[in-house]
């Protein structure tokens, strides 16, 4: 063989090995991307099936809101409480007279258990007269008034000017009988990084439960994420605990989710301005689980023209047979 046919052979020969080791390495970095890609994938279905195990776990504790049986309004003055048809604060569980409650015309509340009624006031045996804090104590928790051995309770809480008795029971049906909350299929794509635009400090925005009531709360700016090139804008509050709650309907709403509403929280922005909005851990109000709560319900700006196919869908009907 002739020289030059010789080392055309051997460029042909060593380009075509350069060639295959480009492909390989090629095909190893396609390789370990997908393997990342599968890896985010699974940790981000680990954490939403986390949160969601959390969340059932918050709702279906002893005292969370599938054990709420009352809530009865308080005036001014003395109320006699207890399961006997004499009181005039007639509760749905415990003993025939559990004690006398007083509202004082400022506001205060004092509570006196009546004798053999095994009544406890957060933990405590209670034993006398005994002054109890309301949900909008704002130095203290609300005072727990304990009775059947513990599996009952009662709180007082505060909405607008009125004072009401919140009355759990963890033995209730709709606790016992709880079916679960199913879900949409978890969709990455619903998970958003959201720009943050601050409001003056101290601007309150309001808010109107489901009684009718009308609150002002700490408004601290906007969240705006885009889908499919669309801009869409939710008014954040802060309830207190340097978080941004969401309060939002959707096309969804009252089809295959709770109509009222659906609540979700995020973070504080970062130093760039953004925080992520993930409406795969959306979640239904506990207004979509019991009659006796106060839920607020999202300001007109966060009704949004989307349909938010992610989150919990509307709750499953209690377990008839596990009820009774």
């Amino acid at each position: 063989m002739k020289p030059i046919s010789i080392a055309l052979t051997l460029l042909v020969v060593l380009s075509a090995a350069a060639g295959c080791t480009d492909h390989a390495a090629e095909r190893a970095a396609a390789d370990r991307a997908a393997a990342a890609a599968k890896a985010a994938r699974l940790a981000y279905q680990r954490e939403i099936l986390d949160w969601r195990a959390g969340r059932l776990q918050q709702l279906t504790k002893p005292d969370g809101w599938l054990s709420l049986v009352g809530m009865h309004w308080l005036e001014e003055g003395n109320t006699r409480i207890g399961h006997a048809a004499d009181n005039g604060t007639r509760i749905a569980v415990g003993p025939d007279h559990l004690g006398v409650l007083k509202v004082g015309h400022d506001g205060s509340l004092r509570f006196t258990a009546d004798p053999g009624a095994a009544v406890t006031v957060n933990g405590a045996e209670a034993t006398g007269p005994v002054t109890l804090a309301s949900d909008a104590d704002p130095k203290v928790d609300a005072s727990v008034v304990g009775f059947n051995k513990g599996d009952a309770s009662f709180l007082v809480i505060k909405r607008g000017d009125r004072y009401a008795l919140r009355v759990r029971d963890a033995l209730a049906p709709t606790r016992t009988g709880f079916a679960g909350i199913p879900s949409f299929p978890i969709d990455p794509a619903f998970r958003f990084k959201a720009i943050f635009h601050a409001h003056p400090a101290g601007q309150t925005i309001a808010i109107t439960n489901v009684l009718g009531l009308v609150n002002a709360m700490a408004n601290p700016g906007t969240v705006t994420f885009t889908r499919d090139g669309k801009p869409f804008t939710l008014e954040a509050v802060d309830e207190g605990d340097h978080r941004l709650f969401l309060v939002y309907t959707d096309r969804t709403s009252g089809h295959q989710t709770y109509p009222a509403s659906r609540f979700l929280y995020a973070e504080y922005p970062d130093a760039s301005g953004h925080t992520v909005v993930d409406f795969n851990k959306g979640y239904n109000p506990p207004c979509a689980f019991t009659d006796y709560a106060t839920c607020p319900l999202p300001p007109l700006s966060n009704r949004l023209d989307l349909a938010v196919t992610a989150g919990e869908l509307k709750p499953n009907k209690p377990n008839a047979m596990a009820a009774h």
